[in-house]
C-alpha cells in the first residue's frame, strides 16, 4: 500500500472517570454521549482512573475496586464498543507512575495550588490545609495519563479546563527544556451542554450528594427522582405565569427531549401560564424512561457475565501498556535520565 492510499492517521483522544460509582445522567449527557460518537472517528482510550480515586478514598480501598467493573458496565451499556475504543484501568499502568513523578518536578506546588479545578474541590471536600498530597498532585497525574497516550483531545466540562491547560504547561517546558516537540499539547474538547444539575436544584448532579439518577436507575427509581425534581417555586397555580430559567425539569428536557421545536412551545406556554408543573414531570419522565430502558436492559445481561468485562478490560490494559511505556522511554531519552 503506498503512502497516497493509506488512510489519513486519526487523531488520539483520551478521556475516562474516577470508579467512584455508578454513572448517571450528568455523565452521559457530559460525556458518554459525544464518546459514543468519538469512537467513530477517533482512536479513543477510556482510562478507568482508579489510582487517582484513590487520592481522596485511601481510606476505603473496596470501594473503588468494586466499582472498576461498575463503571466498565456502564461504559459497554451505553454503546462504548471495546472494538473501536480501548478501555484500561489506569493502575495497572506503571508507565503513568513514573511519568507523574518526573512531571511533579516540572511544576510547583504554588502553581497546583492556584488551579481553579483543585481549589475549587479542596474546598468541596472540606480539606482544609489536610490535603492528601496525591490529591494535590492530581494534575501532574492526569498529564501523565494525557500525554502517556500522546492524547490530541480530552474531553472535559468547562470546570475540567484548567486540567488541560496545565498539562501543556508541564509538555511546553519538557519540550523547551530538550529543543524539540517530544511531546503533543492536547486541546480541550468542551461539550455543547455543560454541567446537569441535580434533582434537587444543586448546581451539580453528583453520586456523593445522593441527588442524582444512575443510568442503571429501575423504572420506578426515575420517576420518584423526575417528581421531586424542582421547578419553579412561585408557580403555585396552574393559571401562574411560571419562570423556565433555573427550573430543572427544563434543563432535563434541553439535554434529553429531542423534539426541540415542542419543547420551545413547551416554555412559552409555561410562561404566559396554564400549563402545570406535573404535565412537564411525566413528559420528562416518559424521556428518560425511553432513553434509560435500553441501557439497562444491556448492563443487566453484561452484568451476568463479569469475566467477559474482566477480558475486555485485560485486553485493553495490555494494548495500553504498550503505549504508555513507549512514551515513557520516549521521554526518557529525551531528558536524558541514566541509563546502564
Amino acid at each position: 500500500m503506498t503512502s497516497e492510499t493509506q488512510a489519513p492517521t486519526r487523531k488520539v483522544i483520551l478521556t475516562g472517570d474516577r470508579p467512584t460509582g455508578q454513572l448517571h445522567l450528568g455523565h452521559y449527557v457530559g460525556s458518554l454521549k459525544s464518546r459514543v460518537a468519538l469512537q467513530e472517528t477517533h482512536k479513543q482510550y477510556l482510562l478507568l482512573a482508579d489510582t487517582q480515586a484513590m487520592t481522596d478514598n485511601a481510606h476505603d480501598p473496596d470501594k473503588v475496586r468494586r466499582n472498576v467493573l461498575e463503571v466498565a458496565l456502564d461504559y459497554l451499556a451505553v454503546g462504548i464498543d471495546p472494538a473501536k475504543t480501548t478501555i484500561t484501568v489506569q493502575s495497572h499502568l506503571p508507565a503513568l507512575a513514573e511519568l507523574t513523578l518526573m512531571y511533579l518536578n516540572f511544576v510547583t506546588v504554588a502553581r497546583l495550588e492556584r488551579n481553579p479545578t483543585i481549589k475549587e474541590e479542596i474546598q468541596a471536600r472540606g480539606f482544609g490545609r489536610d490535603i492528601p498530597a496525591g490529591f494535590l498532585c492530581y494534575p501532574a497525574s492526569q498529564a501523565a495519563d494525557i500525554t502517556g497516550f500522546k492524547a490530541h483531545v480530552v474531553p472535559v466540562g468547562e470546570d475540567q479546563a484548567p486540567l488541560i491547560e496545565q498539562t501543556n504547561e508541564i509538555v511546553r517546558r519538557i519540550n523547551h527544556q530538550v529543543g524539540r516537540e517530544v511531546l503533543p499539547e492536547a486541546a480541550a474538547l468542551i461539550p455543547r451542554f455543560g454541567r446537569l444539575p441535580g434533582v434537587d436544584g444543586k448546581a451539580k448532579m453528583s453520586k456523593s450528594q445522593g441527588n442524582a439518577i444512575p443510568l442503571a436507575a429501575t423504572p420506578e427509581q426515575v420517576k420518584e427522582a423526575v417528581m421531586r425534581m424542582y421547578t419553579d417555586p412561585n408557580h403555585l397555580k396552574v393559571s401562574d405565569p411560571g419562570q423556565v430559567e433555573g427550573n430543572v425539569v427544563f434543563t432535563y428536557l434541553d439535554a434529553f427531549d429531542e423534539a426541540v421545536d415542542e419543547v420551545a412551545e413547551l416554555k412559552e406556554h409555561y410562561r404566559r401560564g396554564g400549563l402545570g408543573d406535573m404535565v412537564l414531570k411525566r413528559r420528562l419522565e416518559s424521556v428518560l424512561q425511553a432513553m434509560l430502558a435500553p441501557i439497562r436492559e444491556r448492563r443487566e445481561a453484561l452484568a451476568k457475565d463479569p469475566q467477559y468485562v474482566f477480558d475486555i478490560l485485560k485486553h485493553g490494559t495490555e494494548q495500553a501498556r504498550g503505549v504508555t511505556q513507549a512514551t515513557l522511554d520516549e521521554v526518557r531519552e529525551a531528558l536524558g535520565t541514566f541509563r546502564f
